[in-house]
């Protein structure tokens, strides 16, 4: 039977960072659910579907053509309609468009049993916003990380700048704000912790220390046999 690890937080509390890292370490498949709210959000806007119209963006959901490639350098590769878009996935503008679409339950509904069909032995790093909640509320670990909106809007705006991007701090700090409100007061799963979740404030803390934490919670728990570090 396969061992899901459920990974939840608000945007730029290290989700993904660590689920990837968890994944790669302990040989498990991985999972980011983020992943699909970003391509519906795309989808919709290339069919001309309104990020209101909770109907068409269920059908939308539901047969969605997409696809998730390993790349020789070790990379995901996210195709969308045969379209490579993992550059534009990961776009503010993209990400925007993720928390507008998964406010609509039947959206949510539409792909929880797409995510359920990633759980495969040995295991899965499940990576997402309500994986512990309501996708895998079964799973033997669940982690919530999270930090201060400042510290996640700031490892942001990093981010972009070291891509050549030219951001406004005080504007992600914004957006972070307004979208941490979209998703925590939303009726369709809203971003909470599981009640035995194991609640982590990375604010302070290096990657390499939450992957620590988190790999020792693994270990102790038995879901895993110990690797040399």
């Amino acid at each position: 039977m396969e061992t899901i690890i459920a990974v939840d937080g608000p945007s730029g509390a290290g989700k993904g960072t660590v689920s990837r890292g968890l994944a790669n370490k302990l040989g498990f498949h991985y999972l980011d659910s983020g992943a699909l709210y970003r391509l519906l959000g795309l989808a919709a806007v290339r069919h001309s579907v309104s990020t209101d119209n909770n109907q068409a963006l269920s059908n939308l959901a539901a047969h969605m053509d997409i696809d998730f490639r390993n790349a020789s350098d070790g990379s995901l590769v996210v195709l969308l309609e045969g379209e490579d878009v993992s550059l534009e996935l990961r776009t503010e503008n993209t990400g925007a468009l993720a928390s507008q679409v998964a406010a609509h339950t039947g959206v949510r509904g539409a792909l929880l049993q797409r995510q359920r069909l990633f759980a495969k032995e040995p295991g899965l790093i499940a990576d997402g916003r309500d994986m512990g909640t309501v996708v895998f509320p079964r799973a033997p670990l669940k982690i919530y990380l999270t930090a201060s909106i400042e510290e996640r809007a700031q490892r942001r705006y990093k981010e972009l700048l070291d891509k050549g991007e030219n951001v406004s701090l005080r504007a992600l700090i914004e957006q972070v704000r307004s979208r941490d409100e979209r998703d925590l007061s939303r009726d369709a799963s809203p971003l909470i912790p599981a009640a035995d979740a194991i609640e982590l404030d990375t604010s302070e803390l290096s990657i390499q220390e939450v992957m620590d934490t988190v790999l020792n919670l693994v270990y102790v728990k038995g879901l895993a046999r110990v690797i040399d570090q």
